[in-house]
């Protein structure tokens, strides 16, 4: 039977939750009927946004993955492209942080500040690559440390007076 009546067949008749009868164009599925009927009994008025459009979700640059992202961020989550650039954002807050503290540090400690540097640094662009991976495009991306100038600004941390 298909959905559309044809000439001469009885529209459907049934009876809504007060016990009004109900003429139904076509029969309705189990979720269109909770719906309607819960429009009807004005469960949805109170909800926000209420008789406006809904806005749209521009996510343009997901493509495919526009759905994937709007259920992990309703989730709380984030793509894991965003997830990482995170992490290298949180590097590079790290070794700035160690930069700071070089400078309050005795000049005995620059073999140890060195070598958290090069720790950090090392996470830092395992981090980068895997952003290349996984991110959707090249604005995503992050550069790679350049070692040189961390090892001069760690010595001119550890000695103010020191001119590169």
């Amino acid at each position: 039977m298909s959905q559309q009546q044809r000439p001469g067949d009885r529209p459907l008749i049934r009876r809504d939750a007060a016990g009004n009868e109900r003429t139904a164009p076509r029969w309705e599925t189990l979720t269109e009927r909770l719906i309607r009927e819960a429009v009807e009994e004005g469960a949805f008025d109170d909800l926000p946004d209420h008789g406006r459009p809904l806005r749209p979700d521009d996510e343009t640059y997901a493509g495919d993955m526009a759905a994937a992202n709007r259920v992990l961020r309703n989730a709380g989550a984030a793509p894991p492209w965003v997830e990482t650039d995170k992490e290298v954002r949180q590097r590079l807050e790290a070794i700035e942080g160690l930069l700071v503290r070089a400078s309050r540090s005795p000049a005995a400690a620059s073999q140890r500040l060195q070598r958290e540097l090069d720790a950090l640094a090392d996470a830092h662009d395992d981090a980068v690559t895997r952003l290349e991976g996984i991110a959707p495009t090249a604005r995503q991306q992050r550069a790679r440390l350049d070692r040189d100038v961390l090892r001069q600004r760690l010595t001119s941390a550890l000695d103010p007076d020191h001119v590169a």
